[in-house]
């Protein structure tokens, strides 16, 4: 089965709305809906895929990709291209950058991404799965 949805606390909602609002239409999302407590994104035009919700922090402490739990969200994109124009909006928004876009042989032939950590320091990533 698909997985349907992601849930993910920050520090910072009213920030994280920001960044995400100029994010997620690159990586072909928008918004599903806003409240004060939560907001969330589903696939451009209802296309399948997986929703994302978005929650404020109940308890203090930094996000850390190298505990138990979510060491990253990778993106499917169809082209190269795409995968740059993440890649430099990333760095425009301030964003460090892990690994520049690339490919990646190790995975499959094709293999092309790029990852970033947002301002909380989840670490995201855009790929292209074409070799072309």
């Amino acid at each position: 089965m698909p997985l349907g949805h992601l849930g993910i606390n920050v520090p910072d909602l009213v920030a994280a709305k920001r960044y995400y609002d100029t994010v997620m239409p690159l990586l072909g999302y928008e918004e599903f809906f806003s409240a004060d407590q939560e907001f969330s994104y589903q696939p451009i035009d209802a296309k399948p895929g997986t929703f994302l919700f978005f929650y404020p922090s109940l308890e203090a402490g930094d996000y850390s990709r190298n505990r138990c739990g979510l060491q990253h969200l990778a993106f499917i994109v169809k082209t190269r291209d795409e995968v740059q124009a993440v890649h430099d909006l990333a760095r425009t928004l301030g964003g460090e950058v892990v690994i520049a876009p690339q490919e990646f042989p190790e995975y499959h032939a094709g293999y092309y991404a790029a990852f970033w950590l947002d301002p909380f320091g989840h670490m995201l990533e855009v790929v292209c799965h074409r070799a072309d």
